[in-house]
C-alpha cells in the first residue's frame, strides 16, 4: 500500500504576520472528538491553498479519519476512510515549501511522498517545531499553507489517542477519530466582521 511519508494556545507569532489586503480564508473542521479552525495562508501557498479549499468544497474529507498520529510530531489525514479504504485525491499540486512558512507547532502542511511535488489532499497539523520538513536551499520542504486559530485543546486530544498498527501502518487511533465535515466559515462569522457570530457557534458540535 502505498503511503504519504514525512521525513523524520495559537500559533499567530511563531507562524508569521499576514498581509491583511489578502484574502485569508478559514476552515472549520468537526472531528468526532472536536472542533478545530484554521485560518488559510492564501497569499503565500496560493497553490495548496486553492486545492484545499476545492476539495473542502467537495466535501471531499467528511468521513476521512486521522490514520497517522505520532505524539510531538504531527496528526495526519485525508487519505483513509474509517474502513481504512484510500481516498485518492483528484490532483497533484505544485510544492511550494520555499514561501518563507515554517512548520511550526499549530500549523497545517501538506504530506507528500518523496517527489516534492506529489502532494494531493492528506494533509498534517504539527504538534511542535518540526524544523527538519522546513525547506533548505535546494532542498524542498512540507508546504506549509495555514494555522489554527482554535481548537489546538482537540489536537492535543488527538495527539494522544491510543494508537497500533492496522493494515501496516503504525500511529492509526483504534477508535477512529472522523472528520465529519469540513467548510469554509464564512467572512460575517469572523470575529471584527461588521456582523461577527460567536466563535463557540463555530465550535459546538454539528
Amino acid at each position: 500500500m502505498a503511503r504519504l511519508i514525512l521525513i523524520g494556545s495559537v500559533t499567530m507569532m511563531a507562524y508569521g504576520n499576514t498581509t491583511a489586503s489578502v484574502e485569508q480564508p478559514q476552515v472549520v473542521i468537526n472531528t468526532s472528538v472536536g472542533t478545530m479552525i484554521a485560518t488559510l495562508d492564501m497569499e503565500r501557498a496560493p497553490h495548496t491553498v486553492a486545492n484545499f479549499l476545492e476539495l473542502v468544497d467537495a466535501g471531499f474529507y467528511n468521513g476521512l479519519i486521522f490514520h497517522r498520529v505520532i505524539a510531538g510530531f504531527v496528526i495526519q489525514t485525508g487519505g483513509y476512510d474509517v474502513r481504512m479504504q484510500r481516498r485518492e485525491g483528484p490532483r497533484e499540486i505544485p510544492n511550494e515549501s520555499f514561501n518563507g512558512l515554517r512548520n511550526q507547532k499549530g500549523t497545517l502542511s501538506m504530506a507528500r511522498l518523496e517527489d516534492p511535488d506529489s502532494a494531493s489532499s492528506q494533509f498534517f497539523i504539527n504538534l511542535s517545531a518540526n524544523k527538519h520538513l522546513d525547506a533548505l536551499p535546494g532542498k524542498p520542504g512540507y508546504t506549509v499553507f495555514g494555522h489554527l486559530v482554535a481548537g489546538t485543546d482537540v489536537a492535543e486530544i488527538i495527539e494522544f489517542a491510543e494508537t497500533g498498527i492496522l493494515q501496516e501502518m503504525a500511529g492509526v487511533p483504534l477508535e477512529p477519530i472522523v472528520i465529519l465535515s469540513a467548510r469554509r466559515r464564512p467572512e460575517v462569522q469572523r470575529p471584527g466582521s461588521a456582523a461577527s457570530g460567536r466563535l463557540s457557534d463555530d465550535l459546538r458540535d454539528p
